[in-house]
């Protein structure tokens, strides 16, 4: 029977750039040769990020008002990777298939009460030799700040808080998809397999792995030639000397040959591995920050291409404007001298009815407030009164108000 392989791992800000670049199919050469980009087209997405990861991971941490402390190293974005056995997925069919990776979906955006809304992608990658759904979240936890509000926080430490949270995930996992009708079985636990959970296009990253495969493939184990056991018969004189010397000692010789070049072998393979995992972060970081140049390139062009032509605009514009301001500041001003006296006197007339409604609307606003604290029963007047005041930072003395206004913007041309 197949098994129900999920895995997760945590992706920094660059690590997350690179892993898009792969998820997203957009780089033109692949350096995993296991893709076929003519099937690429099967792929489909059960939440498509309209951007790269992580302008995505920015755009839902503001939506979501999402809090924590967020460095250039910090994680930022887990990826779980959702597959199983080509026979499982042969076996249930394609309908079945898209049932699994849905139900998957739906059991991540479940899980911790971590929300769709904070899944930043889920892809189904159709084109390489086992089905698989690759899904991108924020690991946010639920939790209180120090004045005790509830709020939800960045914070992958917490997310998989405790030594048994992953292995509780995968019996989470497990429980789930059976229940679903999935006929699989529950993977053993890495503390007792001590497997690696290593990508394939890890594996196929190795830098010398072509190398090795062929000295794999040259070894050649030749057992040397022994008499027949009928010869063997005929031997009376020094009969043990010289079964040692033509059946032992060549087996020895051969296996500790052999214990030899296994050991070499092996240290080159963990070598290998071990330059595999820093060339797999550098090309990731590496993926990340070229697609990250490359679109703040594109944005600054075009940023700069509609600079441009609006400048050109507000030029015209303001040519024009110029001109027109100054015919107008002209006919304005003649009107301005010829009537200035008349202006005077209209300008007092009118100064002295707005005192007058200022005057009735003071009192109008007094008997407002009177009758809205009768009215509602909200206190003293004068109470209602000073916090209105206090919570706008607004006088209800309208002449008190002006002075204060002018105090300020005194203050302020002083400094």
């Amino acid at each position: 029977m197949s098994y129900a392989i999920v895995r997760n791992e945590k992706l920094t800000r660059a690590e997350a750039q690179g892993r898009c670049v792969h998820n997203d199919r957009r780089a033109k050469n692949h350096t995993n040769k296991d893709i076929d980009s003519e099937r690429t087209i099967l792929n489909y997405y059960l939440k498509e990020n309209k951007q790269n990861y992580v302008k995505e991971f920015d755009k839902i941490r503001k939506e979501n008002n999402l809090q924590g402390m967020i460095r250039s190293n910090s994680i930022i974005i887990c990826e779980m990777l959702f597959t199983s056995d080509k026979e499982f997925f042969d076996k249930i069919g394609e309908e079945e298939t898209k049932r699994y990776f849905n139900e998957s979906y739906r059991f991540i955006s479940n899980y911790k009460n971590l929300g769709e809304k904070n899944i930043v992608s889920a892809v189904v990658h159709l084109d390489e030799g086992v089905p698989h759904m690759h899904l991108a979240y924020i690991p946010v936890v639920h939790t209180e700040d120090k004045e005790g509000n509830r709020i939800e926080k960045i914070c992958a430490k917490d997310f998989w808080k405790g030594r048994d949270s992953y292995r509780n995930f995968q019996n989470e996992f497990y429980n789930y998809i059976t229940e679903k009708g999935f006929e699989l079985k529950r993977g053993m636990p890495v503390e007792e397999t001590g497997a690696k959970n290593l990508r394939i296009e890890e594996l196929k990253q190795i830098t010398n792995y072509e190398k090795t495969k062929q000295v794999l493939n040259e070894v050649y184990y030749k057992l040397p030639k022994v008499p027949e056991l009928s010869d063997i018969k005929k031997i009376m004189i020094n009969r043990d000397e010289k079964i040692y010397e033509k059946i032992i000692k060549p087996k020895d010789e051969l296996i500790n040959e052999l214990f030899t070049d296994n050991t070499k072998l092996r240290v080159e393979l963990s070598r290998q591995v071990r330059l595999v995992n820093k060339a797999e972060k550098y090309q990731n970081e590496k993926e990340g920050i070229l697609a990250e140049n490359s679109s703040l390139r594109k944005e600054v062009n075009e940023t700069y291409q509609e600079y441009a032509k609006k400048t050109k605009n507000l030029e015209a514009e303001y040519k024009e404007l110029k001109n027109d301001l100054k015919e107008d500041y002209e006919k304005k001003a003649k009107k301005i001298e010829n009537k200035y006296e008349d202006k005077i006197y209209e300008l007092e007339k009118e100064n002295g009815h707005l005192h007058k409604i200022i005057d009735t609307f003071e009192k109008t606003i007094h008997k407002f407030i009177k009758w809205i604290c009768r009215k509602f029963d909200l206190g003293a007047e004068d109470d209602v009164a000073r916090d209105f005041e206090k919570e706008n930072d607004t006088l209800l003395d309208a002449e008190k108000q002006i002075k204060r206004e002018k105090r300020e913007k005194d203050l302020e041309m002083e400094m």
